[in-house]
């Protein structure tokens, strides 16, 4: 597989950050007297929607959705602040790669929590830019996110690779028309990913299959 380009998805393949922005989304819908199952939930985020929406379905006021959408903000900020979203070997595997391959990061996080992610991290090391949500034209599961990603590298669809672990990010992959790899991940694995053109288990077996 003769590849130039990895474009790596964040959340779930680099750090593991999924479940902590489920908790945060559940933890706010409950202070406003909401619930929201997994499997709705896991329905909204493969469209690139946003839970807070079962407020708006309750009637709930936009002004007081907005509030708490702050809120999930800052309690997803306290999570990934204090709790545990490593993935073991990530950096090394990261630094092995990035001897054979250009590498960037297309992720749909804001900025603020990227960064508050990676200022304590040398993940971005290895990287020469990340693309958030609102830098690029249409999210994911639209193809623009992919294929404004691999335009900085100037680089051609046959010579680029995405690593993802979602439904939603597997679209926008495929949309791109650029192969993907997912890797297994506990909370995206009732997704449909059937469309990957590899599946590993683990993100050190990426290395074996790209050479």
């Amino acid at each position: 597989m003769q590849k130039k380009y990895i474009l790596f998805d964040n959340d779930g393949v680099l750090v593991e950050t999924e479940k902590w922005y489920h908790r945060a989304n559940v933890d706010v819908l409950e202070l406003m007297g909401l619930k929201i199952s997994e499997e709705r939930y896991r329905e909204i985020m493969i469209n690139g929607q946003s839970a807070l929406m079962i407020a708006d379905e309750h009637g709930i006021e936009s002004e007081v959705v907005e509030s708490y959408r702050d809120k999930r903000n800052e309690l997803y900020q306290h999570y990934i602040r204090t709790e545990n979203i490593d993935i073991d070997g990530v950096g090394e595997i990261l630094k092995r790669l990035g001897e054979k391959y250009r590498m960037g990061v297309i992720t749909s996080s804001r900025r603020d929590d990227f960064d508050l992610i990676h200022n304590s991290r040398d993940i971005m090391s290895h990287m020469e830019f990340a693309l958030c949500s609102g830098e690029y034209t249409r999210a994911k599961p639209h193809a623009d996110p992919y294929l404004e990603g691999l335009a900085l590298f100037k680089g051609q669809k046959h010579e680029a690779i995405i690593v993802e672990d979602s439904g939603r990010g597997l679209r926008s992959a495929v949309n791109a028309g650029i192969e993907c790899v997912v890797v297994y991940n506990d909370f995206t694995s009732s997704h449909d990913l059937c469309d990957a053109t590899y599946n590993i288990d683990a993100l050190h077996e990426l290395e074996s299959l790209l050479d």
